[in-house]
Protein backbone atom coordinates (compact mmCIF):
# COMPACT_ATOMS: atom_id res chain seq x y z
CA UNK A 1 0.00 0.00 0.00
CA UNK A 2 1.48 3.64 -0.92
CA UNK A 3 1.96 6.05 1.85
CA UNK A 4 0.64 9.37 1.68
CA UNK A 5 4.02 11.17 1.02
CA UNK A 6 4.09 8.08 -2.44
CA UNK A 7 1.16 9.47 -3.29
CA UNK A 8 2.12 13.04 -2.98
CA UNK A 9 5.50 12.45 -4.83
CA UNK A 10 3.89 10.91 -7.90
CA UNK A 11 1.28 13.38 -8.21
CA UNK A 12 3.73 15.91 -8.07
CA UNK A 13 6.30 14.23 -10.75
CA UNK A 14 2.74 13.84 -12.87
CA UNK A 15 2.28 17.53 -12.73
CA UNK A 16 6.13 18.60 -12.97
CA UNK A 17 6.28 17.26 -16.19
CA UNK A 18 2.97 19.24 -17.16
CA UNK A 19 5.16 22.51 -15.55
CA UNK A 20 8.28 21.57 -17.48
CA UNK A 21 6.30 21.86 -20.80
CA UNK A 22 4.30 25.27 -19.82
CA UNK A 23 7.59 26.90 -18.89
CA UNK A 24 8.85 25.43 -22.33
CA UNK A 25 5.92 27.12 -24.12
CA UNK A 26 6.45 30.14 -21.83
CA UNK A 27 7.90 31.11 -19.04
CA UNK A 28 6.73 34.91 -18.15
CA UNK A 29 3.68 33.40 -15.55
CA UNK A 30 5.69 32.09 -13.10
CA UNK A 31 7.98 33.04 -10.30
CA UNK A 32 10.23 30.59 -8.40
CA UNK A 33 11.28 31.13 -4.47
CA UNK A 34 14.29 29.01 -3.64
CA UNK A 35 17.12 29.53 -1.09
CA UNK A 36 19.38 27.96 1.77
CA UNK A 37 20.01 28.12 5.21
CA UNK A 38 23.44 30.47 5.67
CA UNK A 39 25.56 28.04 7.34
CA UNK A 40 28.73 27.04 5.50
CA UNK A 41 29.72 26.80 1.91
CA UNK A 42 27.72 25.23 -0.67
CA UNK A 43 28.50 21.31 -2.07
CA UNK A 44 28.14 19.54 -4.53
CA UNK A 45 24.96 17.78 -3.27
CA UNK A 46 23.45 21.63 -3.22
CA UNK A 47 25.09 22.07 -6.89
CA UNK A 48 23.47 19.05 -8.51
CA UNK A 49 20.39 19.10 -6.64
CA UNK A 50 19.26 22.41 -6.34
CA UNK A 51 21.78 25.10 -7.70
CA UNK A 52 22.45 23.71 -11.45
CA UNK A 53 18.84 23.40 -12.10
CA UNK A 54 17.79 26.99 -10.75
CA UNK A 55 20.35 28.32 -13.34
CA UNK A 56 18.41 26.34 -15.81
CA UNK A 57 14.99 27.95 -14.69
CA UNK A 58 16.91 31.54 -14.97
CA UNK A 59 18.13 30.91 -18.23
CA UNK A 60 14.40 30.03 -19.65
CA UNK A 61 13.42 32.84 -18.50
CA UNK A 62 11.26 32.02 -15.08
CA UNK A 63 11.68 35.03 -12.63
CA UNK A 64 13.74 33.45 -9.31
CA UNK A 65 13.43 34.68 -6.46
CA UNK A 66 16.20 33.19 -3.73
CA UNK A 67 16.48 33.43 0.07
CA UNK A 68 19.26 33.57 1.94
CA UNK A 69 17.19 32.43 5.25
CA UNK A 70 19.20 33.88 7.98
CA UNK A 71 17.13 33.33 10.87
CA UNK A 72 16.35 30.10 10.18
CA UNK A 73 19.81 29.30 11.00
CA UNK A 74 19.21 29.52 15.06
CA UNK A 75 16.27 27.10 14.14
CA UNK A 76 18.49 23.81 15.16
CA UNK A 77 21.55 25.68 17.35
CA UNK A 78 21.79 27.44 20.62
CA UNK A 79 24.36 30.11 18.82
CA UNK A 80 24.41 31.40 15.25
CA UNK A 81 28.01 31.61 14.72
CA UNK A 82 29.30 33.63 11.49
CA UNK A 83 26.02 34.20 9.76
CA UNK A 84 27.62 37.41 7.56
CA UNK A 85 30.64 35.39 6.77
CA UNK A 86 28.68 32.62 5.61
CA UNK A 87 26.07 34.66 3.98
CA UNK A 88 28.41 36.91 1.42
CA UNK A 89 29.84 32.81 0.87
CA UNK A 90 26.56 32.14 -0.17
CA UNK A 91 26.12 34.45 -2.04
CA UNK A 92 29.83 33.85 -4.34
CA UNK A 93 28.63 30.54 -4.65
CA UNK A 94 25.50 31.43 -6.15
CA UNK A 95 27.17 34.21 -8.74
CA UNK A 96 29.71 31.63 -9.50
CA UNK A 97 27.32 29.32 -10.23
CA UNK A 98 25.51 31.00 -12.54
CA UNK A 99 23.02 32.74 -10.80
CA UNK A 100 22.74 36.41 -12.06
CA UNK A 101 21.85 39.31 -9.89
CA UNK A 102 20.57 41.53 -13.27
CA UNK A 103 17.81 38.65 -13.80
CA UNK A 104 17.49 36.85 -10.05
CA UNK A 105 16.67 38.43 -7.06
CA UNK A 106 18.84 37.44 -4.33
CA UNK A 107 18.07 38.81 -0.42
CA UNK A 108 18.04 38.34 2.89
CA UNK A 109 15.54 37.21 5.40
CA UNK A 110 16.33 39.47 8.41
CA UNK A 111 16.57 42.67 5.94
CA UNK A 112 12.83 42.21 5.08
CA UNK A 113 10.69 42.72 7.81
CA UNK A 114 7.42 42.84 6.42
CA UNK A 115 7.83 39.49 5.83
CA UNK A 116 8.80 37.81 8.81
CA UNK A 117 5.27 40.35 9.85
CA UNK A 118 3.44 37.60 8.04
CA UNK A 119 4.24 34.95 10.13
CA UNK A 120 1.66 36.36 12.71
CA UNK A 121 -1.13 36.04 10.40
CA UNK A 122 -0.19 32.56 8.98
CA UNK A 123 0.08 31.50 12.58
CA UNK A 124 -3.41 31.55 13.00
CA UNK A 125 -4.41 29.63 10.03
CA UNK A 126 -2.87 26.13 11.24
CA UNK A 127 -3.03 24.29 14.56
CA UNK A 128 -0.40 23.14 16.72
CA UNK A 129 -1.07 19.49 15.85
CA UNK A 130 -0.73 20.47 11.88
CA UNK A 131 2.97 21.66 12.91
CA UNK A 132 3.74 18.83 15.47
CA UNK A 133 3.24 16.31 12.74
CA UNK A 134 5.33 17.68 9.82
CA UNK A 135 7.27 14.90 9.44
CA UNK A 136 10.46 16.91 8.11
CA UNK A 137 10.19 18.51 11.29
CA UNK A 138 10.64 15.54 13.45
CA UNK A 139 13.47 14.32 11.14
CA UNK A 140 15.30 17.58 11.74
CA UNK A 141 14.61 17.84 15.70
CA UNK A 142 15.66 13.92 15.85
CA UNK A 143 19.07 14.98 13.73
CA UNK A 144 20.09 17.45 15.74
CA UNK A 145 19.00 15.89 19.36
CA UNK A 146 17.82 18.90 20.85
CA UNK A 147 14.42 19.24 22.44
CA UNK A 148 11.74 21.07 19.78
CA UNK A 149 11.90 24.91 19.77
CA UNK A 150 9.25 27.06 18.84
CA UNK A 151 10.66 28.15 15.79
CA UNK A 152 11.86 25.16 15.12
CA UNK A 153 8.09 23.81 15.39
CA UNK A 154 7.28 27.08 13.42
CA UNK A 155 9.38 26.81 10.63
CA UNK A 156 7.06 25.44 8.06
CA UNK A 157 5.17 28.48 8.75
CA UNK A 158 8.34 30.76 8.37
CA UNK A 159 8.81 29.13 4.85
CA UNK A 160 5.25 29.86 3.84
CA UNK A 161 5.96 33.68 4.51
CA UNK A 162 9.15 33.28 2.25
CA UNK A 163 7.31 31.86 -0.39
CA UNK A 164 4.19 33.58 -0.22
CA UNK A 165 5.54 37.15 0.00
CA UNK A 166 6.26 36.99 -3.68
CA UNK A 167 3.58 35.57 -4.48
CA UNK A 168 5.54 32.71 -6.16
CA UNK A 169 3.71 30.06 -7.62
CA UNK A 170 6.87 27.71 -8.44
CA UNK A 171 8.83 26.10 -5.70
CA UNK A 172 11.48 23.81 -6.20
CA UNK A 173 11.53 20.97 -3.71
CA UNK A 174 13.05 17.33 -2.79
CA UNK A 175 10.61 14.83 -1.68
CA UNK A 176 11.30 15.08 1.65
CA UNK A 177 10.18 18.82 1.33
CA UNK A 178 6.75 17.82 0.13
CA UNK A 179 4.97 18.20 3.36
CA UNK A 180 6.62 21.84 3.87
CA UNK A 181 4.74 22.78 0.04
CA UNK A 182 1.66 21.24 1.29
CA UNK A 183 1.54 23.25 4.33
CA UNK A 184 2.41 26.50 2.34
CA UNK A 185 -0.63 25.58 0.18
CA UNK A 186 -2.91 24.75 3.05
CA UNK A 187 -1.83 28.72 4.50
CA UNK A 188 -2.65 30.35 1.27
CA UNK A 189 -6.12 28.40 0.61
CA UNK A 190 -7.52 29.02 4.07
CA UNK A 191 -6.18 32.33 3.86
CA UNK A 192 -8.19 33.00 0.75
CA UNK A 193 -11.48 31.47 2.08
CA UNK A 194 -11.18 32.99 5.34
CA UNK A 195 -10.51 36.73 3.94
CA UNK A 196 -10.68 37.08 -0.19
CA UNK A 197 -13.07 34.44 -1.05
CA UNK A 198 -14.63 36.37 -3.78
CA UNK A 199 -10.91 36.73 -5.45
CA UNK A 200 -8.18 34.73 -3.91
CA UNK A 201 -5.10 36.58 -3.16
CA UNK A 202 -2.66 34.06 -2.25
CA UNK A 203 -1.35 31.46 -5.20
CA UNK A 204 -0.97 27.84 -4.18
CA UNK A 205 1.90 27.26 -5.04
CA UNK A 206 2.97 24.20 -7.24
CA UNK A 207 5.94 22.02 -6.58
CA UNK A 208 8.83 21.35 -9.00
CA UNK A 209 10.27 18.20 -8.02
CA UNK A 210 13.86 17.90 -8.35
CA UNK A 211 14.66 14.63 -10.44
CA UNK A 212 18.73 14.82 -9.31
CA UNK A 213 19.86 11.91 -7.08
CA UNK A 214 20.83 11.81 -3.73
CA UNK A 215 24.68 12.38 -3.21
CA UNK A 216 26.15 11.15 0.04
CA UNK A 217 29.46 12.53 1.51
CA UNK A 218 32.31 10.62 1.42
CA UNK A 219 31.63 8.46 4.67
CA UNK A 220 28.51 7.46 3.13
CA UNK A 221 26.10 9.76 5.47
CA UNK A 222 24.61 12.94 4.17
CA UNK A 223 26.91 15.24 2.65
CA UNK A 224 27.50 18.17 5.49
CA UNK A 225 30.19 20.84 5.95
CA UNK A 226 29.97 19.51 10.12
CA UNK A 227 30.34 15.89 9.41
CA UNK A 228 34.03 16.85 7.12
CA UNK A 229 32.57 14.36 3.97
CA UNK A 230 31.32 17.21 1.74
CA UNK A 231 32.93 18.28 -1.39
CA UNK A 232 33.32 22.39 -1.52
CA UNK A 233 32.42 23.92 -4.47
CA UNK A 234 35.04 26.53 -3.87
CA UNK A 235 37.20 23.55 -2.85
CA UNK A 236 40.59 23.94 -5.07
CA UNK A 237 41.63 20.66 -6.87
CA UNK A 238 44.15 19.13 -4.47
CA UNK A 239 41.58 19.65 -1.70
CA UNK A 240 39.05 17.93 -3.56
CA UNK A 241 41.31 15.14 -4.32
CA UNK A 242 42.63 14.45 -1.20
CA UNK A 243 38.48 14.41 -0.05
CA UNK A 244 37.92 11.64 -2.53
CA UNK A 245 41.06 9.71 -1.82
CA UNK A 246 39.28 9.21 1.72
CA UNK A 247 35.72 8.37 0.44
CA UNK A 248 34.22 4.98 1.51
CA UNK A 249 33.99 1.79 -1.08
CA UNK A 250 33.97 -2.01 -0.12
CA UNK A 251 36.42 -4.70 -0.18
CA UNK A 252 35.46 -5.89 -3.72
CA UNK A 253 37.71 -5.07 -6.28
CA UNK A 254 35.58 -5.08 -9.52
CA UNK A 255 33.65 -1.66 -9.88
CA UNK A 256 29.64 -2.77 -10.62
CA UNK A 257 27.01 -0.12 -10.41
CA UNK A 258 24.52 -2.11 -7.81
CA UNK A 259 22.81 0.92 -5.70
CA UNK A 260 21.22 -1.03 -3.36
CA UNK A 261 24.12 -3.79 -2.65
CA UNK A 262 27.00 -1.22 -2.85
CA UNK A 263 25.79 2.22 -2.13
CA UNK A 264 29.34 3.96 -1.50
CA UNK A 265 30.53 2.64 -4.89
CA UNK A 266 27.25 3.67 -6.62
CA UNK A 267 27.69 7.64 -4.75
CA UNK A 268 31.34 8.00 -6.62
CA UNK A 269 29.59 6.74 -9.81
CA UNK A 270 26.89 8.65 -9.65
CA UNK A 271 29.09 11.24 -8.85
CA UNK A 272 30.92 11.09 -11.50
CA UNK A 273 28.07 11.09 -13.93
CA UNK A 274 26.76 14.48 -12.93
CA UNK A 275 29.93 15.84 -13.26
CA UNK A 276 29.74 14.81 -16.90
CA UNK A 277 31.37 11.09 -16.98
CA UNK A 278 28.84 9.57 -18.45
CA UNK A 279 25.99 6.86 -17.28
CA UNK A 280 27.13 5.38 -13.99
CA UNK A 281 27.15 1.84 -15.71
CA UNK A 282 29.14 2.76 -18.42
CA UNK A 283 31.88 4.38 -15.43
CA UNK A 284 31.66 1.10 -13.92
CA UNK A 285 32.59 -0.89 -16.95
CA UNK A 286 35.17 1.84 -17.87
CA UNK A 287 37.07 1.12 -14.61
CA UNK A 288 36.22 -2.37 -14.06
CA UNK A 289 39.20 -4.59 -12.50
CA UNK A 290 40.77 -1.55 -11.69
CA UNK A 291 39.01 -0.87 -8.18
CA UNK A 292 38.51 1.55 -5.76
CA UNK A 293 41.61 3.51 -6.61
CA UNK A 294 41.51 3.78 -10.12
CA UNK A 295 37.42 4.81 -9.34
CA UNK A 296 38.48 7.48 -7.07
CA UNK A 297 40.88 9.17 -9.74
CA UNK A 298 37.82 9.17 -12.64
CA UNK A 299 35.56 10.72 -9.91
CA UNK A 300 38.62 13.42 -9.08
CA UNK A 301 39.44 14.01 -12.32
CA UNK A 302 35.75 14.33 -13.38
CA UNK A 303 34.74 16.60 -10.64
CA UNK A 304 37.18 18.77 -10.70
CA UNK A 305 36.69 19.21 -14.88
CA UNK A 306 33.65 20.13 -14.09
CA UNK A 307 33.95 22.84 -11.54
CA UNK A 308 37.00 24.19 -12.71
CA UNK A 309 35.38 27.24 -14.54
CA UNK A 310 33.11 27.76 -11.43
CA UNK A 311 35.85 27.92 -9.37
CA UNK A 312 37.54 30.31 -11.70
CA UNK A 313 34.45 32.67 -11.52
CA UNK A 314 34.24 32.24 -7.52
CA UNK A 315 37.95 33.08 -7.43
CA UNK A 316 37.42 36.29 -9.67
CA UNK A 317 34.37 37.94 -8.21
CA UNK A 318 35.94 37.57 -4.45
CA UNK A 319 37.95 40.03 -5.88
CA UNK A 320 35.86 42.56 -6.06
CA UNK A 321 34.97 43.22 -2.05
CA UNK A 322 31.65 45.35 -2.46
CA UNK A 323 29.92 42.89 -5.12
CA UNK A 324 28.18 40.62 -2.31
CA UNK A 325 27.18 43.98 -0.36
CA UNK A 326 25.92 45.92 -3.77
CA UNK A 327 24.14 42.09 -4.93
CA UNK A 328 22.21 42.12 -1.39
CA UNK A 329 21.50 45.71 -1.28
CA UNK A 330 19.62 45.48 -5.03
CA UNK A 331 17.81 42.53 -3.73
CA UNK A 332 16.86 43.41 -0.64
CA UNK A 333 15.67 46.90 -1.79
CA UNK A 334 13.54 44.42 -4.20
CA UNK A 335 12.24 42.02 -1.76
CA UNK A 336 11.21 44.64 0.61
CA UNK A 337 8.82 46.24 -1.75
CA UNK A 338 7.20 43.33 -2.60
CA UNK A 339 6.68 42.23 0.83
CA UNK A 340 5.13 45.92 1.81
CA UNK A 341 3.38 45.61 -0.85
CA UNK A 342 1.81 42.00 0.42
CA UNK A 343 1.67 42.91 3.87
CA UNK A 344 -0.63 46.21 3.14
CA UNK A 345 -3.03 44.27 0.97
CA UNK A 346 -3.11 41.24 4.01
CA UNK A 347 -4.22 43.81 6.49
CA UNK A 348 -6.33 45.54 4.33
CA UNK A 349 -8.18 42.30 3.33
CA UNK A 350 -7.81 41.50 7.48
CA UNK A 351 -9.65 44.89 7.69
CA UNK A 352 -6.46 45.87 10.01
CA UNK A 353 -5.33 48.98 7.44
CA UNK A 354 -5.85 52.03 10.29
Amino acid sequence: MSTTLEIATDGARERGILLEQQIAADPSPFRILSGERPTGPLHVGHYFGTVANRVRLQQAGVELIMVVADYQVITDRDVAGDVAGAAHGLVLDYLAAGIDPHATTIFTQSAVPALNQLLLPFLSLVTVAELDRNPTVKAEVAASGRSLSGLMLTYPVHQAADILFCHANLVPVGRDQLPHLELTRTIARRFNQRYSSASPYFPEPDALLSEAPLVLGTDGRKMSKSFGNAIELRMTADETATRLRGARTDSERRITYEPERRPEVANLLRLASLAGAGEPGEIAEQVGDGGAGRLKALVTDAVNDHLAPIRARRASLAGEPALVADVLRAGNERANELAERTLAEVRRLMGMAY
